[in-house]
């Protein structure tokens, strides 16, 4: 990574135009970073991974592009894969547009939502991150109102709808002063400033759209605690756009499954809902009775004060639980259940208040002998084993084993 120090800094050609994606530069020197090839270059409109903003990607005299760093010096590194050009080669490079349209939208959406929360729910922004597939902003209160969430997006989406100038420059000292800046600059010299129409003026070195229509709109998407702060959600742009698409394709779909309007798809779940819990509680109570039917059978089936084992068929462990508890009402009693479903043997072992049998134990013996699995505590566990099992043999052969 290090160069001579006699290597310049890089002309960052998008400070004047962040939509230029083809360019011309000069190679002034081979390096690496991170221990891949790299070149150099005199000036170049790639963007550099920095302030939360990821690099662009893009081709380099026909090499793809595959990260962009620059270091402290502002010399930039673009990590090629290929045989690098020579020294001094002139080269044409090609920024991936689509990749650099998404970050300028969700950049300048950053801005503007930054500035919201702050005005809106006295949030100030202490770090942002625009990611692959999330975005998010971290502002320094331990929580924010969903109703201010709600009136920042909507004011953000206000500045976009009356398409107001984005102006990227670096001004003198004196105007500096007199900028109502967000916050304050993280470097004393060559001060880029982006100001969009004076509803946010901030310092930043990144790319940006020139008007606040391009951004599209501004969604918050969610909202976490995150390190005693808030973390916010958001997404902006033709990333935005594609996301609404899809939720909206899918909205479509479950219309047509529920048989109802997109828009009536929450009712529609709610009933459905509603539905299945009345289902599980009418289940839950003819399994009672089946249990109430199924555990005086077993139990007459076993020798006076032995264990009962047993298979029953068509059983899930809800029912196996539930007879096992019938079983066990029994002070001394030892239940050792299987089930049959279409997916295995399901296995409840379960103990009376008095019985010192280790339930967990005992299905550990059987699981290791039928090549199953499952586990518990002394009074209760429970297991899955394979089908076509001599389920009884294994029980029993497992109860002799404990003595």
């Amino acid at each position: 990574m290090s160069l001579a120090s006699d290597v310049p800094t890089t002309e960052r050609l998008y400070f004047g135009d962040s939509f230029l994606c083809t360019f011309e530069g000069t190679v002034i020197a081979h390096a690496e970073w991170g221990g891949k090839a790299a070149v150099v270059l005199d000036r170049s409109a790639f963007y550099a991974e920095a302030r939360g903003q990821m690099a662009d990607r893009g081709t380099l005299g026909g090499l793809t592009v595959v990260d962009v760093q620059t270091d402290d010096v502002g010399r930039m590194f673009h990590v090629v894969e290929g045989e690098r050009p020579a020294v001094g080669t002139s080269v044409q490079g090609t920024v991936d547009r689509d990749r650099r349209r998404v970050h300028m939208a969700l950049h300048t959406g950053q801005h503007m939502l930054s500035r919201a929360l702050h005005d809106l729910a006295n949030a100030a922004t202490v770090s942002s991150r625009l990611g692959e597939s999330t975005c998010t902003i971290d502002v320094d209160q331990a929580s924010v109102e969903e109703q201010k969430l709600a009136a920042a997006e909507d004011l953000v989406n206000a500045v976009i709808d009356n398409d107001v100038a984005v102006r990227a420059f670096f001004p003198t000292a004196d105007e500096l002063k007199g900028l109502p800046l967000r916050r304050a600059p993280t470097v004393t010299e060559n001060i880029r400033v982006v100001d969009i129409a004076g509803f946010d003026v901030s310092p930043c070195g990144g790319t940006h759209c020139t008007r606040t229509a391009q951004v599209g709109f501004v969604q918050v998407t969610g909202v976490e605690r995150y390190k005693g702060k808030i973390r916010v959600f958001f997404t902006t742009g033709p990333r935005a756009r594609r996301e609404a698409l899809v939720q909206t394709a899918t909205l479509r779909r479950l219309g047509r499954e529920f048989s109802c309007e997109p828009l009536l798809v929450p009712g529609a779940i709610v009933k459905l809902r509603d539905e299945i819990t009345a289902g599980r509680e009418a289940l839950g109570k003819v399994r009672g009775r089946l249990a109430e039917a199924l555990a005086p059978q077993l139990k007459a089936g076993a020798a006076p004060d032995a264990p009962i084992v047993a298979l029953v068929n068509d059983a899930p462990n809800e029912l196996l639980r539930s007879i096992a508890v019938r079983l066990t009402a029994d002070a001394n009693a030892l239940a050792v259940l299987g089930g049959t479903t279409p997916e295995g043997v399901c296995i409840v072992v379960s103990r009376g208040a008095q019985n010192t049998v280790d339930c967990g134990k005992l299905l550990g013996k059987i699981a290791a002998l039928a090549g199953g699995r499952g586990g518990g505590r002394k009074e209760h566990a429970e297991g899955k084993l394979p089908a076509n099992i001599a389920f009884e043999a294994l029980a029993i052969e497992a109860l002799r084993s404990l003595g």
